[in-house]
């Protein structure tokens, strides 16, 4: 009999294994994306200061362009998107990550200083996702109830603040416990975009805990059983799930799967940037030029399934490329 067990364990734990892999290998990136070229007398330093969600991203690549260009040096700053505009203004980066896309006022300064606009280069696509402690049985909320979770001004007229587990539905243990609610700090995108798109612009509570990247948001949850918090995708772990979403209360709910993202049919799918200074009428540096190209190629998205990331299309790849030029 414990032979039995112990082999139905063995058993148990090796399609555990198979179902990752399976599970790893339901995105991919499109062969139709152009691998990369190396081009010769590439070397020289450069910075990249923004997202803090994009730093694991940015290294990666980085790791994978020095294999190829030795004498490349590029270091990673990833406090937050909102440090970027102002680096790229300041000339202290030449890369400028952000997940989110450049406001109004940050393209005005960077006009100010260089008389032209930002280039602003697609590099992956993100589910922006809701995530909860790996026992809480909840599946699904509305952008309306998050916001009620979130928001002290709850914007999208949600009929009641939300506090407790019982109010969105759970029972048992839960039911009358606080929920406890973690975010990102202000200079991050991340949080400019949830902020945006599921406050519509409204305030957070003040008892949101705020952290100063994704993988402490992760981590918080993953020791607070009665948690929720925000972050990129990419930044799950076992000790987390991702809550599928709809737009309303009782309306469809949609995971963050990559054909639901490129559908918009999760309502926080989003694109992450790396902007650059390009001079409308000069050919761009040949290092940062490579290093966009290493990233729009076959090579580049692979790296981004890596991270957890989901890769951009064939067209948009081309769009970006041309971007460059």
């Amino acid at each position: 009999m414990k032979k039995f067990i112990f082999n139905l364990i063995v058993v148990i734990f090796a399609l555990g294994l198979i179902l990752e892999k399976i599970q790893a290998q339901v995105v991919q990136v499109d062969p139709k994306i152009p691998k990369y070229k190396k081009v010769m007398g590439i070397s020289g330093n450069a910075n990249s200061i923004g997202s803090g969600s994009m730093n694991n991203l940015m290294t990666l690549w980085l790791e994978e362009f020095k294999k190829i260009y030795p004498m490349v040096n590029i270091q990673i700053e990833g406090k937050g998107s909102s440090t970027a505009p102002p680096a790229l203004v300041e000339g202290t980066a030449q890369f400028g990550p952000m997940s989110r896309a450049m406001k109004a006022k940050e393209i005005d300064g960077f006009e100010s200083k260089y008389g032209f606009k930002p280039t602003a280069i697609r590099t992956s696509l993100d589910a922006l996702a809701v995530f909860v402690h790996k026992d809480n049985p909840i599946n699904c909320l509305s952008l309306d109830e998050i916001d009620a979770v979130f928001s002290k001004t709850r914007k999208r007229n949600f009929s009641k603040d939300v506090t407790v587990w019982s109010q969105l539905g759970l029972s048992g243990e839960w039911s009358n416990k606080p929920i406890s609610i973690f975010g990102r700090n202000s200079a991050s995108g991340t949080y400019g975009f949830f902020k945006d798109h599921v406050l519509d612009k409204g305030d957070f509570k003040d008892n949101v805990k705020e952290q100063p990247g994704s993988a402490s948001v992760v981590q918080g949850i993953t020791e607070d059983k009665f948690a929720i918090g925000y972050s990129g995708i990419g930044y799950k772990t076992s000790g987390v799930k991702t809550i599928s979403l709809s737009e309303k209360k009782g309306g469809n709910c949609f995971d963050g799967s990559y054909e639901n993202v490129i559908s918009n049919q999760y309502p926080l799918s989003r694109y992450l940037y790396i902007y650059i200074v390009k001079h409308p009428t000069r050919p761009l540096d040949p290092l940062v030029k490579e290093f966009m190209k290493f990233v729009l190629s076959y090579e580049g998205q692979q790296i981004v399934i890596k991270d957890g990331y989901l890769p951009l299309t064939p067209d948009i790849i081309m769009e970006e490329l041309k971007n460059l030029y």
